[in-house]
């Protein structure tokens, strides 16, 4: 294993520089936790930015790849593939309604970009509706929906243009989506934004417009998909099915995937409007069926569900001085503090957890789905210690 010191110099001296590294370098993982190249070991209430949700390195998740890595890993979809087949398969059996034409990348930003595609193809419009602090990535198309500006302001000139408006505010919306609107875009939680959950009214009021205009209502469900919120999508809570759902992080296990969905009754886009060399891969694919397998066969929807609203309910009894205000849904938690969350986020590293910032001073959690509630307990706890 290389040396620490050394390790450091080499990210630094040939790492981007686009990265903001914490002092620490992780080097395993097992279940909710991660161990540093010290041995000590975390609480990774991170998930790895909301990838890891059966936590790290679960064994239904590493036999697929084993063995698929020994079968074949790639292949391209001009060819059909038993796995890929398998998955889209698996994937309509747990989508709502007829969210069931499929378009395979490789992280959550490629599936925003290709939702813009779709809606485009599938409109003929041009138009886009976002809201005011979202967070849809950082490739071109999906960083014209991203809000923050430090994140688009470098790049503005190249940006197609977005008609933003205030987040749950449904008259906003009604004089922003015409009928020259190809999509709407909204995610289901905003994450990066500072954990604000969309009001179930809002999100059908959204619904109604795109009925009305005819304009495409795309759901970014990248970090709030597979099970986060304690429903297989966030959208369900609010009784709706969108045109277009984008999911990624946690939709492979820790593997690299992106999906675009949306209503069979759009129909197919057309041949060659799109592609990826890696979308589809039958080692992604074997991957997303054990990991998707495993968080419905171990009830772990539920889990976030119960041990979400259990956590929730906890942190809020603790009146914490600290903590302006709790909110999430499920094992996706935000705590908008008085101050500035990096010190926070140090003061609970040095106590054996990590977790997560949205915006300067709300500190995020994404516990992996397996986590029990005395795991929670232990986050509770330090948090208590830090902010009490």
């Amino acid at each position: 294993m290389i040396e620490t010191a050394k390790l450091f110099e080499l990210e630094n001296q040939h790492g981007s520089g686009a990265y903001g590294k914490r002092p620490t370098a992780l080097v395993r993982g097992e279940g909710v936790y991660v161990f540093d190249e010290a041995g000590r070991r975390y609480l990774d209430a991170t998930s790895g930015q909301g990838v890891a949700a059966l936590g790290h390195c679960h064994p239904a998740v590493i036999s697929a790849i084993s063995e698929q890595a020994a079968t074949l890993i790639t292949c391209h979809e001009s060819f059909y593939n038993d796995r890929r087949a398998k998955l889209y398969e698996l994937l309509a059996s747990l989508i709502p309604a007829d969210l069931n034409r499929f378009f395979l990348c490789n992280s959550g930003a490629e599936a925003n970009e290709g939702a813009l595609k779709v809606a485009k193809l599938l409109s003929g419009r041009d138009g886009i509706v976002a809201a005011k602090r979202s967070f849809h990535g950082r490739t071109t198309g999906a960083l014209s929906m991203t809000w923050t500006q430090k994140y688009r302001k470098p790049f503005q000139e190249w940006l197609p243009a977005v008609d933003y408006v205030a987040f749950n505010d449904i008259e906003a919306a009604k004089r922003a989506i015409s009928e020259s609107t190809a999509a709407v875009v909204v995610e289901a939680i905003q994450g990066e934004g500072g954990v604000h959950p969309a009001d179930n009214a809002y999100l059908q009021a959204l619904r109604d417009c795109c009925d009305q205009t005819g304009a495409m209502l795309i759901v970014d469900e990248i970090q709030t998909g597979i099970g986060r919120t304690g429903k297989w999508f966030g959208f369900e809570h609010a009784g709706i099915v969108p045109d277009i759902m984008t999911v990624g992080k946690a939709i492979a296990g820790g593997l690299p995937m992106g999906a675009v969905c949306w209503r069979a009754a759009h129909g197919p886009i057309d041949r060659a409007s799109h592609g990826s060399t890696f979308g589809g891969n039958p080692l992604a694919c074997a991957a997303a069926i054990a990991a998707l397998t495993a968080i419905r066969d171990e009830g772990l929807v539920e889990n976030a569900r119960d041990n979400g609203l259990w956590f929730m309910s906890e942190l809020r009894a603790q009146n914490l001085r600290g903590v302006r205000q709790a909110r999430g849904r499920g094992l996706m938690i935000g705590l908008e503090l008085r101050g500035r969350v990096t010190p926070i986020l140090k003061a609970l590293q040095e106590r054996g957890v990590l977790a997560l910032p949205a915006g300067l001073n709300t500190l995020r959690l994404l516990p992996p789905l397996i986590i029990t509630r005395d795991q929670l307990a232990v986050i509770g706890d330090a948090i208590a210690a830090v902010l009490g």
